[in-house]
């Protein structure tokens, strides 16, 4: 099982990655939104904000977010280990449901740019 510090270096990854993109990956990186990403099981959420093409991790909660993001993803700490590192196709886990992701119908358009 994925710990608390593997999964905030996920997220840290993952901005990375997004701050590199070009193209059309870039232009959907470069929303500004209030973001949270819930690890089922740690039972903890990540809240900050994606603003210019990165994810800026503000604090970790124990337990639900208190407010609701207006971009929010669930799943396992291996689950979200496993999609930065490649090793998860993001489109078949959250097709699974094994990935939730929750988002206004224009961000959805513009997320899947990046997914």
């Amino acid at each position: 099982m994925a710990t608390i510090e593997e999964c905030h270096a996920a997220l840290e990854k993952l901005s990375d990655n997004m701050r590199s993109a070009e193209g059309d990956v870039r232009t959907a990186a470069a929303l500004d939104r209030s973001v949270s990403c819930r690890i089922t099981d740690l039972d903890v959420t990540f809240v900050g904000r994606m603003t210019d093409g990165r994810i800026v991790v503000q604090d970790t909660l124990q337990g639900p977010p208190l407010e609701k993001a207006q971009i929010r993803l669930t799943m396992t700490g291996d689950d979200l280990v496993a999609l930065v590192a490649g090793e998860l196709n993001f489109a078949k886990a959250w097709g699974s449901g094994r990935v939730k992701l929750e988002a206004g119908l224009r961000d959805l358009f513009q997320l899947r740019k990046l997914l």
